[in-house]
């Protein structure tokens, strides 16, 4: 009996491996990873770095010093980008006066956004964001320089770069390059974005936070220069108790749609960046620290951060000094640029994928209590020619297994058990293009719709 089990446990791994389909290769993405510079980086974030200080509370009408006059560099920038691809930016500033613990005074807290109207399906929106304010020590301090070479001109450098590289091609949804203000006077920025994304009205479906990815060599002095940090939050931040009660029951705790953001991200810096990887970690953001996507999440937008592999601190939120011959601030000598240029590339290929993919499956749903086969269910949409079904086990951090679906909305999976797998959809375009997985239910739902109700749980 033992070894007919056995035979039978291997014919299946066999099976399941033998019906994934192979990704597509698309040679756009190459193309856009080898249009990425180090050295238009580089000027960048030295143009940045000459602005003395950026900090939220500084001067904001200098020509040549503090947060204004680093905001409309940056908007002239999309500017000259939108004359050369034909107008195909519009710059947008939203902004809000603000108040509070580390904002003593009224203060206009502004973003720039460059707008890339998709081409079919502009709704759809695909954002980077950096943010452009820096600070010392003393977070109330707007006079003293501040650099912010890596936090978080780097960011800004890399939305910026993003947007050179994008701005030449056409996609189907719409690219949003986002530089913002007030990150290190509460996130403020990321809710300005998010409340400028909500009164649009736009359908947000990824948010790729950049912020402190541009050094290599960590505080322990080990230099990590093929990896990058993606966090995810595992639950949704707008999910509701009864939401939270039946996911306790039947899982979802590390599928929200921002922890698939990761996986995507992850899975196309494998197959197009050859030795450069994406570390996912299973939290929100470093631990007791936060980024502008944390507003964004609170708005229901899926959202990840993207960080350097190993921080530097004697390079964050410091005084330019020297002690006991250990340089202390965020300068631009800790920038290392090919770095750079790779976490740019990872953001420019997902940004690429996600907006000529159709739109994630919704409606997602699975069902086979007390039997030996699962049937997954979802809503046909018309941008997908196809779907993939995606199952793993439930200790596995990937999706591992797939089988092609056609558009019908269902299949069924013949003896593969609702109660020792998770499942997912992806959506596939005519030419290859897929979305990323969707959980069943409302912890993988990427629109504030809910999946049909499961049935009740069979006793037993």
């Amino acid at each position: 009996m033992r070894p007919l089990i056995a035979a039978a446990v291997i014919l299946f791994a066999a099976t399941a491996a033998n019906a994934q389909p192979a990704p597509t290769e698309h040679a756009l993405l190459h193309e856009l990873a080898g249009q990425v510079s180090a050295e238009a980086e580089r000027a960048t974030i030295a143009k940045l770095v000459s602005f003395g200080t950026r900090h939220t509370l500084s001067d904001p009408k200098s020509e040549t010093r503090g947060i204004g006059a680093a905001r409309r560099w940056v908007a002239s920038e999309f500017r000259a980008m939108s004359r050369d691809c034909g107008g195909c930016l519009s710059i947008e500033t939203p902004s809000e006066t603000v108040t509070g613990r580390r904002v003593p005074i009224p203060t206009e807290v502004m973003d720039v956004l460059a707008i890339q109207r998709g081409t079919t399906d502009p709704d759809r929106v695909i954002v980077i964001s950096g943010h452009i304010d820096s600070r010392v020590n003393d977070v109330q301090n707007f006079t003293a320089d501040a650099p912010g070479a890596d936090d978080d001109a780097s960011g800004t450098a890399a939305v910026i770069e993003a947007a050179r590289v994008l701005s030449k091609h056409r996609f189907r949804a719409t690219l949003v390059f986002a530089v913002l203000s007030g990150e290190e006077q509460g996130l403020l920025g990321g809710h300005v974005l998010a409340n400028y994304a909500t009164k649009q009205g736009w359908h947000v479906e990824a948010d790729l936070n950049n912020d402190i990815v541009g050094n290599s060599e960590g505080i322990n002095g080990v230099r990590e220069t093929t990896r990058v940090r993606v966090f995810s939050e595992g639950t949704k931040s707008v999910e509701t108790a009864a939401e939270a009660d039946k996911r306790r029951y039947n899982g979802g705790e590390v599928d929200s749609p921002s922890r698939q953001l990761a996986r995507f991200m992850e899975g196309l810096a494998e197959r197009y960046l050859g030795n450069f990887r994406v570390t996912m970690v299973y939290r929100t953001d470093r631990f007791a620290r936060g980024g502008d996507q944390v507003e964004m999440l609170k708005a229901g937008f899926p959202s990840v951060r993207v960080t350097e592999a190993n921080e530097n601190y004697t390079r964050q939120h410091q005084d330019i000094r020297v002690e006991k011959g250990l340089r202390y601030g965020d300068t631009i000598e800790g920038v290392d640029f090919a770095y750079l240029a790779n976490v740019t590339r990872v953001n420019v290929i997902s940004l690429a994928a996600l907006a000529m993919a159709p739109a994630p499956a919704t409606h997602v749903d699975i069902a086979g209590a007390v039997s030996a086969d699962t049937t997954v269910k979802w809503q046909p949409a018309a941008d997908a020619a196809h779907y993939k079904v995606w199952w793993r086990s439930t200790t596995d951090p990937q999706w591992r297994y797939s089988r092609a679906a056609g558009p019908s909305g269902q299949t069924v999976l013949k003896d593969v058990n609702i109660d020792d797998w998770f499942f997912g959809v992806s959506a596939v375009g005519p030419d290859g293009w897929e979305a990323p997985v969707v959980f069943p239910g409302p912890p993988g739902s990427w629109t504030h719709e809910e999946a049909p109700p499961a049935s009740a749980p069979a006793k037993g």
